[in-house]
Parts: C-alpha cells; sequence; structure tokens
C-alpha cells in the first residue's frame, strides 16, 4: 500500500473506533400502571428519565435496581425499585408493568 492510503485508512479506522465510543447506550421503555395510565421511561447510563423527572441510580441488590431523585443510605428506600428482567417497577406510591422498545 501507498504511504498516503494507509495513513487516510488508519485515520478511517481511529475516527469509527472514536464515534463508536461516544455513543450513549440507553433503553427507552414503555409502562402501563396498575390503574392503567401509560408513560416512557428512559434508561440512560446511570439516570433514568420517567414522568418528565430525572432520578440518579442508588445501586442493585440482586436483580433490582433502585432509582431516587437523591440516594437515601438505604438504597431500599429509592423513590423507584426497577426489575429489567421482568420490566416492574415499583414507586411508593404506584406499580407499573414496563416493556423495552
Amino acid at each position: 500500500m501507498k504511504p498516503f492510503k494507509s495513513h487516510a485508512l488508519l485515520m478511517l479506522l481511529t475516527s469509527l473506533v472514536v464515534l463508536g465510543c461516544d455513543r450513549n447506550n440507553y433503553t427507552t421503555w414503555n409502562c402501563l400502571s396498575s390503574s392503567g395510565s401509560k408513560s416512557t421511561m428512559v434508561t440512560k447510563k446511570a439516570q433514568m428519565q420517567f414522568q418528565d423527572k430525572q432520578f440518579d441510580y442508588c445501586g442493585s441488590l440482586g436483580e433490582r435496581s433502585f432509582f431516587s431523585k437523591v440516594c437515601p443510605a438505604n438504597i431500599q428506600d429509592s423513590d423507584f425499585v426497577f426489575t429489567p428482567a421482568s420490566g416492574a417497577l415499583h414507586s411508593n406510591t404506584q406499580d407499573y408493568q414496563c416493556s423495552a422498545l
């Protein structure tokens, strides 16, 4: 290969790697409450967006992940408990069944 072509190929591959590393991984979920109302939830990195509010990831116990506006000392006291495998989302006031899009 000529030096110019190999340099151009190297630059292209480097650009693709950098772009691949910069992607945000997120999952969008459709959630149905026990009372029948629909909501959208987005889990992205260490945050959850639900009903136009943002919650921080507080930790996990087994399959359950805990999210809250302000993480409590005991993560089991968080605002939301989410089990991605089953799609179950529980808050202090409502239960939801979520499915990934």
